[in-house]
């Protein structure tokens, strides 16, 4: 091809969410809160009979599966890349998320059809223990939450551990006021609709969990960044004729990778050149891991170029 092959220098990694070394204490901690609590959920749930702790236990459980994830993610992303496996082992967040996003919805569909039979033959439910229960939850969804807030502005991984755990915060609160209106007013549907209404929320979170995690497998372009504005990027450089053979994928939930064929007829491009570029496709659309190839000459071509424009 006549081309020039180059991998972005150095790797920057600006936008990019490897949870640092000193996460792994907030990271262990949340585990083993929120997974002492999902067995006193449970065991009280349904002790008491309440479907809607039940059904908040399984929610806290996919957080315990989510902090794992963020955590595993974090120690893999460390791990060093292989002949075998070229890019480490980043890619196993992916798989992890499909994991739990299917795993998920098993749970939300068994605790849905216990739910829905509670609701046309209710049970007798102890208002007072889903009100203690849930305002537990509150607390260690909340500490855990505070654990990773100093980080939420410069991580992805750990801002998004910090915001599922501030929403579970909030949905134990529903669980809490479901208990009150138990007391105040004696009505036992009162907590299968909430549990219904707790499986929904989840639902449309695993069902996004889900969705994204099928874009990533199948290497789409990640919802960040406009493919679009990518191509006028590189087509806008100088001394550069055309693009193609363009590819923006993830490497991993918080990772993605470039590669293109740029035709400059003139040549020129060092790696002065090339440094710069890769530099400003971390800085302005968080792609670390450029891989360039220049064709030169008047007539430059490219076997590919007949294939992804």
């Amino acid at each position: 091809m006549g081309g020039h092959h180059h991998h972005g220098p150095g790797h920057s990694h600006h936008g990019h969410s490897h949870a640092p070394a000193s996460y792994g204490g907030a990271f262990a901690i949340g585990v083993v809160l929120n997974t002492l609590f999902v067995l006193a959920e449970a065991g009280f749930g349904l002790w008491s009979g309440s479907m809607a702790l039940v059904a908040d236990a399984g929610h806290n459980l996919s957080d315990v599966l989510s902090l794992l994830v963020a955590w595993g993610a974090s120690v893999a992303s460390a791990r060093p890349a292989s002949a075998r496996f070229t890019y480490g082992y980043k890619s196993s967040t992916i798989l992890a998320a499909l994991t739990n996003a299917a795993l998920l919805l098993v749970a939300l569909g068994a605790i849905a059809f216990e739910t829905l039979q509670r609701l046309f033959d209710p049970q007798p439910v102890a208002g007072w223990a889903m009100v203690t229960v849930a305002a537990i939850g509150i607390a260690v969804n909340g500490v855990t939450a505070m654990l990773f807030a100093g980080g939420r502005k410069h991580d992805i991984n750990i801002r998004g551990a910090f915001l599922h755990m501030a929403a579970d915060a909030l949905v134990s609160a529903g669980v809490v006021l479901a208990g009150a209106a138990i007391l105040l007013t004696g009505a036992l549907w009162v907590d299968p609709v909430t549990s219904l209404v707790i499986v929904a929320v989840i639902g449309w979170g695993t069902w996004g969990l889900l969705k994204d995690s099928v874009r990533m497998g199948l290497l789409a372009v990640p919802d960040t960044i406009e493919e679009g504005a990518v191509r006028a990027f590189l087509a806008g450089l100088p001394g550069v004729a055309r693009v193609h053979d363009l590819h923006i994928w993830p490497m991993s939930t918080t990772e993605t990778a470039l590669t293109a064929h740029l035709v400059m007829p003139a040549g020129g491009a060092g790696d002065a050149f090339l440094h710069d570029v890769a530099h400003r496709l971390d800085h302005l659309y968080g792609i670390g891991h450029a891989t360039l190839q220049v064709e030169s000459g008047a007539e430059a071509s490219c076997v590919l170029e007949g294939g992804h424009a």
